[in-house]
């Protein structure tokens, strides 16, 4: 499971109720910050998440409204001492802006703590045993754009019912057999983890994108996620107006959740001439189980059919 949380929704420039462009996404230990528009920290601290464990940030591209709240958020964890090491994840040009930003905030060649930027190319850029972080070009206005495909790896469900039927019991022996070591019973029986384990499972999969000029080419990558989070900046009656400026109307988003198969969409980064039921509408005639993010507001991302097999393991 993934949790998300908005701390900005607005496009361009923030409104009287939505912030600039950022989000967290939890996942057990982790947290990652996707894009940090002006004003984030004090959305952070308003959202009650604080800065704790907050060392992974991925910047979907290098346009001000995405990046300009970096300055004031590495000031205060830098003096507040969170943590030693912040990780930013960006384009070549996302990234270049970002520095150049930190040259006027701290002075040139100055950071009030360990930065380490990490030019994206598409492919994994994290990974641990339990989730996979993956970067894949979009196309917007300017270089170097890019989505992330949160993924929880697979597993392989532990079956109680056959473990009790072999006589394994509760305890270390059984976290061993997760793990995937074979085990010695202590009446010297052997026991692999195939016999107790069933078939690899599918997991939770969320896809963010920023903006979004087209969708060509993305349906691959996103095919079949759980959520999907993509842009909504114009109605379809501007569309033209949309083309121009490289974003995308509701119902284009909504055409595209609905042709990759899309558990859910959630529609951000909205402009101030509509109504948020103006947004809502118009994605929900093509593709229902749409919701427009409020800043604030809170998703936990699971898969649809996803079943846990209940009994003791430790």
């Amino acid at each position: 499971m993934f949790e998300l949380t908005f701390l900005g929704t607005s496009a361009s420039a923030p409104s009287v109720h939505r912030g600039l462009s950022s989000a967290i996404i939890q996942f057990r230990n982790h947290r990652f910050m996707v894009d940090c528009g002006e004003g984030t920290q004090r959305q952070l601290l308003t959202a009650g998440l604080g800065f704790k464990r907050l060392d992974k940030i991925l910047l979907t591209h290098g346009h001000l409204d995405h990046i300009l709240g970096l300055g004031g958020l590495i000031s205060t964890m830098a003096r507040w001492e969170m943590m030693d090491r912040i990780d930013i994840y960006g384009g070549a040009f996302a990234l270049d802006r970002v520095e150049r930003l930190f040259g006027v905030v701290f002075g040139p060649g100055e950071l009030p703590m360990e930065i380490v930027f990490h030019v994206l190319e598409p492919g994994v850029l994290f990974e641990d045993e339990h989730v996979q972080v993956e970067a894949f070009s979009v196309e917007h206005r300017g270089p170097d754009c890019f989505g992330y495909l949160f993924s929880e790896k697979p597993r392989r469900p532990f079956l109680v019912e056959r473990a009790q039927e072999l006589g394994v019991p509760a305890g270390p022996v059984r976290r061993q057999l997760v793990a995937g070591e074979t085990v010695v019973l202590p009446d010297g029986r052997t026991i692999s983890p195939d016999q107790v384990l069933g078939p690899e499972e599918p997991r939770t999969r969320l896809a963010f994108i920023g903006d979004l000029a087209r969708t060509r080419g993305l349906g691959g990558i996103v095919e079949g996620v759980d959520a999907l989070v993509v842009e909504a900046t114009y109605l379809e009656e501007d569309w033209e107006m949309a083309k121009r400026f490289g974003h995308l109307t509701a119902a284009q988003a909504a055409q595209f959740a609905q042709r990759v198969g899309a558990g859910q969409l959630i529609l951000t980064h909205l402009s101030r001439r509509y109504h948020t039921r103006q947004v809502s509408d118009e994605a929900k005639s093509i593709f229902p189980n749409t919701t427009v993010a409020n800043d604030f507001d809170r998703f936990e991302i699971r898969r649809a059919d996803a079943t846990e097999q209940a009994g003791e393991i430790s």
